[in-house]
């Protein structure tokens, strides 16, 4: 059972105190998949079936870099003390522009010193990052990149996304946005190996588009997904926990959701509400306030996801692309 980490105080207890031993260089994944690493794996099914600890950021990010990361830091020693392998943080977690025009002008290549400085960070506190999105410099001065980056504990870059599906939407009764004026959308999809399994990348309004969350389960092998994200207030209240859990049962993986919480500046608010969910659909993981700064804790079981997937053989079952071109003629 995940605990949550707010004002420092334990709010729900975890059954187990049951930890995972992993070297760096091992990446354990679900006995029922191929294994696909450049590292050294146990065979003890042992590893495989023992939970391991992830850590759900909830921030509020301003458009101070040195602020930003104050927090981050403090809610990474967090994580690290509650024993978790991997920490993920929002969408915009290292800036959040009160201007038009800003964060193009901050964006920075991933070797850049703002990235670096997360890098050390990771490094420092012996743990994995995700951090998604970052505004990754463009191809051209006018654009950047949404990019979700994942640091090993080594403070090495292991795998980089660029958000797809990019958020040019009229809120109903809202304002209008439009990311594709000043962001790249990305072109590949991307799953990396870690200590905490199989990780499948995602960003916010990529949410909305299961295909790429089927095609990260049943053709990359992600046992975990990663949303993160910063909804409007509009949105989140009618989609947020529905689309997450959707996601989470259509693919049978956990879902770790990162969300931005509260109001950033005089004209951007967003939802908040960061979960993690098991590959049955059950929220495991979600902070008391889901305004508030901190992280929730949840162990994922890797005997969980082997039991649902057993039984209910989705895998197996599904009908791909051939068939239902026949079947519409």
């Amino acid at each position: 059972m995940p605990f949550c980490l707010y004002n420092c105080r334990f709010y729900v207890h975890l059954k187990s105190n049951r930890t995972l031993l992993l070297c760096p260089t091992r990446h354990v994944r679900s006995r029922s998949l191929t294994v696909q690493s450049s590292g050294i794996i146990s065979s003890d099914p042992a590893m495989a079936s023992n939970p391991v600890r992830v850590a759900a950021v909830q921030m509020t990010s301003i458009n101070e870099l040195a602020a930003n990361f104050a927090t981050c830091s403090r809610l990474v020693k967090e994580a690290v003390a509650a024993g978790a392998k991997l920490v993920c943080f929002p969408e915009s977690f290292s800036f959040i522009a009160a201007k038009d025009g800003e964060s193009v002008k901050l964006a920075e290549p991933l070797d850049g010193p703002i990235m670096q400085r997360y890098c050390l960070l990771a490094r420092e506190s012996g743990i994995w990052l995700s951090l998604g999105g970052f505004q990754e410099k463009g191809s051209d001065d006018a654009h950047l990149r949404n990019t979700h980056v994942i640091i090993d504990d080594s403070g090495n870059i292991r795998s980089s996304y660029s958000k797809i599906h990019l958020f040019d939407v009229d809120v109903p009764g809202g304002r209008v946005y439009k990311e594709s004026s000043f962001t790249e959308p990305g072109k590949d999809i991307v799953a990396v190996d870690s200590p905490v399994g199989r990780l499948g990348l995602s960003v916010c309004y990529d949410l909305r588009f299961p295909r790429l969350y089927q095609q990260l389960r049943f053709q990359h092998e992600a046992q975990i997904l990663l949303v993160p994200s910063a909804f409007t207030t509009i949105t989140g209240q009618a989609h947020w926990e529905i689309l997450l859990r959707a996601r989470a049962i259509e693919t049978q993986c956990y879902v770790i959701a990162a969300a931005q919480a509260g109001k950033h500046n005089e004209k951007r608010e967003s939802y908040g509400d960061t979960l993690i969910i098991d590959p049955w659909g059950t929220v495991v993981g979600r902070l008391p306030d889901r305004i508030s700064t901190g992280i929730t804790v949840a162990d994922i079981d890797f005997s969980l996801i082997d039991s649902v997937r057993a039984k209910i053989p989705i895998a197996k079952q599904r009908k791909l692309i051939e068939f239902w071109k026949s079947a519409s003629l």
